[in-house]
């Protein structure tokens, strides 16, 4: 289910003309009509231990879920159900956390079987779940539709949003396999309260209900769909009643962040392609920065270079680390330590002092201090010049003061970076921490062994301004080509989840590529 609201809750139908039909009726499942059941289940749920009879199902292991099938008693009511769904408009949704087709809000349908079954959900079933949880539960309708279809997917989150206190998913999916994807992922969580592994997976099932209480550690996911032939059908929205306490949020550790290193302008020219040191070169890719804040360099590298690191990071033992949690990020990063001779010269060059000022020549940012200064800030330069053997020697921490101010105060550009290894499953989210943290930075990415991969396997990177879903910038993963992408406080990126079609292309096996990840702050 979608971790936000629909954006349009009309309850207009498009196209064809509405049928009038007369009112159904739709009973439920006799679990949820015993009251012996319901005593039962309520006890199980206070107490956080697993409780089944008949179709009925709790189990609280990572948290608390309800599982109950035939959820309707009639099968001809289900089937009907299903075919109004399916001739629903659906919108096409996706961003950083979700691909998939949903439906406008249906609080305000009139067809007959979605309009009793949206009354039996916030009717009577409401009821027994607010007796269950000994809350009151409002009458608040929010429900919609759900198409899943190949690759579609819905990453790691909580459905944590004020008011939300229940979510709940019915399935109207054909028969389904664990190995057609689309399961209902869940996640136990750290000390930390940070999604740790998938320790369940659900798979989905014909007039099957599942719910759970939206909670601080109530982590899930809708694994990618890997059928090409089978839609995921599914009714979900949420129960509003008084949400749960959460503790204060998990705040990751600052990335350090590190000056250049002291290496001369021979690296260069051992390195980069000589296009690209050529001054008046440079004065056309500044200007052509300056106008749009980013800008894409072809053949950034000599060929021989290029190929020696790309070979290294495809053969080499490299240590690859899994970088999650799964909230906010899931690909490999290389272990620093473990990186092959070449593999490491080319991350010392992105880290060199000599690069640095190529890139202030690039882009006309001061991350040098011979980079011309604007003439306002000239007095400022002329002391940082006088300081900068003192200033060399300073902390990450104490040498970022200041940055990002226009120059305004004496600082030393900084950077941070890592070697990164992109497959099938592999993403970035964006997620309130690095929104909280944005700062003025240049953001660097190299791709290396991106030589067949295809625009529709996911993987690049993506733009956005904050709170708003629409990509101002996508950077597709290109063999050689640096990408320089300056990013204001407002704007956010995130990586496009690699799909399913990246795995088996032409009979071949899983493909993947591998990047060099820089961010310099001035």
């Amino acid at each position: 289910m979608s971790s936000k609201r629909p954006q349009n809750e009309s309850g207009e139908t498009g196209g064809k003309k509405k049928k009038r039909s007369s009112k159904e009726t739709v009973e439920l499942c006799g679990a949820v009509e015993e009251e012996e059941v319901k005593g039962a289940v309520k006890e199980a749920w206070r107490s956080r231990v697993h409780y089944s009879k008949g179709d009925l199902q709790l189990d609280c292991h990572p948290f608390p879920h309800c599982i109950i099938k035939n959820f309707l008693r009639s099968q001809t009511f289900v089937e009907s159900l299903q075919r109004e769904l399916l001739e629903l408009n659906f919108n096409e949704k996706s961003n950083d956390l979700y691909k998939f087709k949903q439906s406008d809000d249906l609080k305000k349908r009139k067809e007959p079987h979605i309009a009793a079954v949206r009354g039996a959900l916030f009717g009577r079933f409401r009821s027994w779940l607010g007796d269950v949880l000994g809350v009151e539960l409002e009458p608040t309708v929010d429900i919609s539709c759900a198409k899943y279809e190949y690759t579609d997917v819905l990453l790691c989150h909580d459905d944590e949003l004020e008011g939300r206190r229940v979510a709940f998913i019915l399935y109207l999916v054909p028969p389904w396999q664990s190995s057609d994807g689309g399961t209902l992922d869940l996640y136990s969580t750290d000390s930390n309260f940070q999604p740790e592994r998938i320790v369940k997976s659900l798979v989905p099932s014909w007039n099957t209900l599942v719910l759970f209480e939206v909670s601080p550690v109530s982590f899930h996911q809708v694994s990618e769909v890997l059928s090409r032939d089978k839609c995921r059908l599914s009714l979900s929205g949420w129960f509003h009643g008084p949400s749960l306490e959460r503790p204060p949020r998990f705040k990751e550790p600052s990335i350090v962040k590190h000056p250049h290193l002291p290496r001369d302008e021979a690296v260069l020219f051992e390195w980069i392609n000589p296009l690209y040191l050529d001054i008046s070169h440079q004065e056309q890719i500044q200007t052509e920065f300056e106008d749009s804040s980013e800008i894409q360099l072809k053949d950034f590298l000599k060929e021989e270079k290029f190929r020696e690191v790309r070979e290294a990071l495809r053969q080499s033992r490299i240590e690859w680390m899994k970088r999650g949690p799964a909230n906010k990020r899931c690909y490999e990063s290389a272990s620093l330590d473990s990186l092959p001779e070449c593999v490491n010269e080319c991350w010392e060059l992105l880290r060199s002092e000599a690069f640095f000022l190529l890139l202030s020549n690039f882009t006309g940012l001061h991350l040098h201090y011979l980079c011309p200064a604007d003439e306002e800030d000239e007095e400022t330069e002329k002391k940082h010049d006088n300081e900068e053997e003192e200033v060399a020697g300073t902390s990450a921490e104490s040498s970022t003061a200041g940055a990002s101010n226009g120059g305004k105060k004496l600082s030393t550009p900084v950077c941070c970076g890592e070697v990164r290894r992109w497959s099938h499953g592999s993403y970035t989210l964006l997620h309130d921490a690095e929104a909280a943290q944005a700062e003025y930075a240049l953001d660097l990415i190299l791709p290396f062994g991106c030589t067949e991969w295809e625009t529709e396997f996911g993987g690049s990177t993506c733009y956005v301004a904050n709170e708003e879903d629409e990509e101002l910038l996508t950077v597709y993963p290109e063999e050689n080509s640096l990408a320089l992408v300056y990013r204001d406080k407002e704007t956010l990126k995130f990586v496009k989840h690699v799909n399913h079609r990246s795995s088996h292309v032409d009979g071949s096996t899983c493909r993947e590529f591998y990047d060099f990840s820089f961010v310099y702050y001035e």
